[in-house]
């Protein structure tokens, strides 16, 4: 049974700075294309990055761009989501996603909307206060 097991969450003041990390179990990891998502309170789950197999491309949603890092370790079956710079407004869930894909050549051709997503982790909350 695949497992995604997010951890990392936690609550800092605006400025500060999270890892979220991503371990995948039964799962050929190498093989699909990662993503993190998340969900505030009355919100819809939304998008924030994604990465290709290799990781040689990522995409990024326009409000965590130059803040937020996606990473991930083949080899270990675990992906990362460094997170500085944290606003308010990044508070909420954070969920890891793998996804089944074709060919991916570029960025803007990752995966980016939850139906796109095959599997899924229980999530970890990020706490934001001002």
């Amino acid at each position: 049974q695949v497992q995604l097991v997010e951890s990392g969450g936690g609550s800092v003041q605006a400025g500060g700075s999270l890892r979220l990390s991503c371990v995948a179990s039964e799962l050929t990891f190498s093989s699909y294309p990662m993503g993190w998502f998340r969900q505030s309170p009355g919100k819809e789950r939304e998008f924030v990055a994604a990465i290709s197999r290799s990781g040689v491309f990522t995409y990024y949603t326009d409000s965590v761009k130059g803040r937020f890092t996606i990473s991930r370790d083949n080899a270990k079956n675990t992906m990362a989501l460094q997170m500085n710079s944290l606003k308010p407004e990044d508070t909420g869930v954070y969920s890891c996603a793998a996804a089944r894909h074709g060919p991916i050549l570029s960025g803007a051709e990752l995966p980016r909307r939850t139906y796109e997503y095959d599997y899924w982790g229980q999530g970890t909350q990020v706490t934001v206060s001002s």
